[in-house]
């Protein structure tokens, strides 16, 4: 493995993570009734502490799509995962939260599960599948269940909703780093020309938009705890599902080792999952006005 990817996916996640907390504090305030409407978006630039957290979150992808361009999307994708210990970090310093043993075994999952899964399979480059019907197959299936997921998030709202949008996110901003990966190399191998003649980079936009609106919409509504590990769990594993089905990405396949894959990505999930729900974590308006809603008189 690469230094350089290593630094320039850790950074990523350190912009990603802190910016997530900054936008989260700042769509909490956001009125209810700007769920799932670009009107979310034009509300909150007004809001610095947003703007910041856009900034950093913009960064962040940069620095991602820069990993992106040096190494492997199987790679890549686990270390940015870690921007929930960022977040993590962030928001206990907001809340005073100790760490506590839920904080601690999250953090040893979540470290243990990337390594186990970057030990173990060894993701390597190799040739890009060239076909497009595959392209197509696993990009439809992803944006797919990403709207099947909107779609009943609308219907949930406070419920569910903030899951079902994270999750959808997740999936799109997946897709979003694969194709970025691709934008990349087309730039690369054929210049500004090659760059803006494919329909890549304007796919890469519009996900990342739509995307936003969602995470925005989850922020709005719930705890970061509800939204951010959802996010960040579908996010690699959208992301190492299209490096393996059609960039070319390879992993070790002998039995021994897919086993300790599938360990290191359950370890990722669950670490992700305790650390989400540690107290640490900041709520969101919904739940806020819950409580209200239960407090007598």
């Amino acid at each position: 493995m690469s230094v350089l990817v290593l630094a320039l996916a850790v950074s990523a996640a350190f912009c990603l993570g802190t910016g997530f907390v900054l936008q989260q504090n700042a769509a909490q305030q956001a009125p209810l009734s700007d769920f799932l409407s670009p009107r979310l978006l034009l509300d909150l630039m007004r809001v610095p502490r947003w703007l910041g957290g856009i900034g950093l979150m913009v960064a962040g992808m940069i620095l991602s799509a820069v990993a992106l361009s040096q190494g492997e999307i199987s790679l890549v994708e686990p270390l940015v995962a870690t921007n929930l210990l960022f977040a993590l970090a962030l928001s206990r310093w907001q809340t005073k939260q100790p760490l506590g043993r839920q904080g601690w075994a999250g953090l040893v999952l979540l470290a243990g599960g990337v390594t186990t899964f970057i030990v173990a399979g060894r993701p390597r480059a190799g040739d890009a599948v060239t076909d497009p019907v595959r392209h197509w197959v696993i990009i439809g299936a992803m944006v797919g269940a990403a709207l099947v997921l909107t779609t009943y998030a609308k219907k949930s709202r406070m419920i569910i909703g903030p899951l079902l949008l994270a999750l959808a996110a997740g999936l799109l901003y997946g897709v979003q780093d694969a194709l970025t990966r691709v934008s990349g190399q087309r730039l690369t191998m054929g210049g500004w020309t090659e760059f803006i003649t494919g329909w890549q980079p304007y796919v890469v936009l519009v996900l990342g938009v739509t995307g936003l609106v969602l995470v925005q919409s989850a922020f709005e509504t719930a705890p970061l705890r509800m939204s951010l590990p959802a996010l960040t769990a579908a996010q690699p594993l959208a992301g190492i599902a299209c490096g393996v089905g059609f960039l070319g990405d390879r992993l070790r396949t002998d039995t021994g080792a897919l086993a300790w894959e599938a360990a290191g990505l359950a370890a990722i999930v669950l670490g992700i999952v305790l650390l989400g729900l540690h107290p640490a974590m900041p709520r969101g308006l919904g739940e806020v006005e819950r409580e209200k809603d239960l407090q007598p008189g």
